[in-house]
């Protein structure tokens, strides 16, 4: 969608009239003809027609207010001052004002960290479903990245509490981690790196010992990303409890004791990060810090980190949405300057190479809505008891978290370098959204952690790959409007990469790990999006999205050489349809496919 248009008969009255605007002011639930399309497709009616004024209501701020103070707060990095006026050593982390109204949206107005632990969030009867629940994260993270950190934190501590916790924990925490009132609301945070490693947790050498009735806790954590947080869940090893994972208990860490008083640990430093600098990450240092266990925890072995494994996709279906969402703002605005700006005698728009490179960012900005959202509903299918639902689950979260997070790095750069010159200047957005692109490769596991997850554990140990090959195979099957021969080949490719990742992972071969996940990712999401466009081109909308499904088993998944030049009819033809903001008919788009 072109958002800035010039006509032939443009006039600048100035010289800074040649400078393209970019997408403040904006609506970001309007301008996303995608999102609101593929709702009709994840979304139960009644849910839609109860949420579309929110998701209306949420755009209209991420477009405006909030794409304000998200500037501000990134300018203005959160301040900690380590003692009172008294020499008390009474720490607390200052944040600009502007991060605090955003808090308000997230948290009062919205909800965002309640709709999945209790019923009523927005006048929705139930919880709200993880489909509806992501769009929000979507959308507020078109503005804000940072502060989605604390909100899935909140969220998924409230979670692991109400579930391992015992009565005393949940009443102590619970009620008030999923209240919207910001004078009862206790944030959540996660405190788990320490400085022999991040993703190996089987070295954690902060220790929890029993004194005095009560279980405290000693060491440091090296990285505690929502530094101010009110409770936070960390793993530490009980005294005498063997080495490893099976030496690890989860606990909840309050930073106020019940009578109020501040709880035995210290925030050293913050860490002087390279993104998402609105929120407060620390190192800190605990000194007898009162915690309470969730499960049994002792000298003998501990479910401490199984139990905080359950945390990890939702977390990184999260870090998709993130990356989804921050993938779709670079597009917008790079949509933006292209329609707006004029260079050697005509819109950019209209020139060839930089048409390819705007294809080079729509691509995985589709991909990535698409599975997220498809994940989004096998996550709920699975919480529901459908089993293979869950395994599907399983294998989904770690190929979204892989393949977006290095996905966001390359389109946010992309986007950067189409606006130009003031691509890399901090009055615009390009430069933030570089910075923290780079950290979703980072949290919940890097493209290393992940993709072995993927071949390791989700295709090894649960067989999770023919779940999502049957998925998939009786997708494409159950989609008559596919074209046969495309359909064909769709279902070629989604069983070279099952059987590519078999062989990886009953061969062990490591090296070949991000080659399988890719491929499963590539497979999955053109499976998605040929669906997707046949069903909606079959109702009478908009095709597209075939298209686009053949961009990636062309370019994702094809065997082109690198030495020869490509014939560039489908892609030419693709490109004019995606790049025209009407509808693709369904025959339209199937004649395009046979080229």
């Amino acid at each position: 969608m072109n958002f800035y248009k010039t006509d032939e008969t443009f006039n600048p009255i100035e010289l800074s009239d040649w400078v393209a605007p970019d997408c403040h002011g904006l609506n970001f639930y309007d301008i996303d003809l995608s999102l609101r399309q593929l709702l009709n497709l994840y979304m139960p009616k009644d849910l839609q027609a109860h949420m579309e004024s929110h998701f209306r209501r949420l755009g209209a701020l991420a477009g405006n207010e909030m794409d304000i103070w998200s500037r501000d707060a990134d300018r203005h990095s959160p301040q900690l001052h380590t003692r009172d006026a008294r020499g008390r050593n009474e720490d607390w982390v200052e944040f600009h004002p502007s991060y605090r109204k955003m808090e308000q949206v997230a948290f009062e107005d919205f909800g965002l960290h309640a709709m999945s632990n209790r019923s009523g969030v927005l006048g929705w009867q139930d919880k709200v479903p993880p489909v509806a629940k992501y769009v929000f994260q979507y959308l507020f993270g078109q503005s804000e990245f940072g502060q989605l950190c604390p909100i899935s934190a909140t969220e998924t501590t409230a979670m692991l509490i109400n579930r391992y916790g015992d009565e005393k924990i949940r009443e102590l925490f619970f009620n008030k981690m999923v209240s919207q009132d910001m004078d009862q609301l206790l944030k959540g945070g996660q405190f788990m790196t320490e400085k022999p490693g991040g993703s190996d947790v089987s070295n954690t050498a902060l220790q929890a010992r029993f004194e005095d009735g009560e279980w405290r806790v000693y060491g440091e954590k090296w990285f505690c990303s929502c530094a101010d947080a009110d409770v936070i869940l960390m793993l530490a090893r009980p005294e005498g409890a063997p080495s490893g994972n099976a030496g690890i208990g989860l606990f909840a860490l309050p930073r106020h004791l019940e009578d109020g008083s501040r709880n035995r640990y210290r925030l050293v430093r913050l860490k002087n990060k390279m993104g998402s600098k609105s929120m407060a990450s620390a190192e800190i240092i605990f000194e007898g810090a009162t915690v309470y266990p969730l499960g049994d925890v002792g000298a003998h072995e501990n479910r401490g980190l199984k139990m905080m494994m359950d945390q990890v996709n939702m977390s990184r279906l999260s870090h998709g949405v993130r990356a989804a969402s921050m993938m779709r703002r670079c597009l917008n605005e790079s949509l933006a300057v292209a329609g707006y700006r004029r260079a050697f005698g005509g819109k950019l728009i209209e020139k060839p190479l930089l048409r390819r490179q705007l294809m080079k960012l729509m691509v995985p900005t589709e991909q990535a809505l698409s599975l997220y959202l498809y994940t989004a509903k096998m996550m709920e299918a699975g919480d529901a008891g459908d089993k293979k639902a869950a395994r599907m689950t399983r294998i989904l979260t770690p190929l979204l978290k892989y393949r977006t997070a290095r996905d966001n790095v390359r389109v946010a750069t992309g986007a950067m370098e189409i606006r130009g010159g003031n691509g890399y200047i901090e009055d615009w957005v390009n430069p933030r959204l570089v910075r923290d692109a780079h950290l979703g490769v980072l949290w919940e596991g890097t493209s290393n952690i992940n993709s072995l997850d993927v071949v390791n554990r989700a295709v090894a140990k649960v067989g999770a790959h023919v779940d999502l090959g049957e998925g998939l195979s009786d997708l494409i099957d159950g989609t008559k409007e596919i074209p046969g021969q495309f359909a064909g080949q769709l279902k070629g490719l989604v069983d070279q990469a099952i059987n590519l990742a078999e062989t990886v992972a009953k061969e062990g071969r490591e090296t070949l790990a991000r080659k399988a996940s890719t491929a499963l990712f590539h497979v999955t999401t053109a499976t998605l999006m040929a669906s997707e466009g046949a069903r909606l081109g079959a109702e009478g909308g908009d095709a597209r999205r075939l298209l686009l499904s053949r961009m990636i088993t062309d370019h994702k998944l094809g065997q082109a050489s690198p030495l020869s030049a490509e014939a560039g009819q489908f892609d030419e033809q693709a490109t004019d349809c995606l790049l025209n903001d009407a509808p693709v008919l369904l025959e339209d788009a199937r004649q395009i496919l046979t080229l």
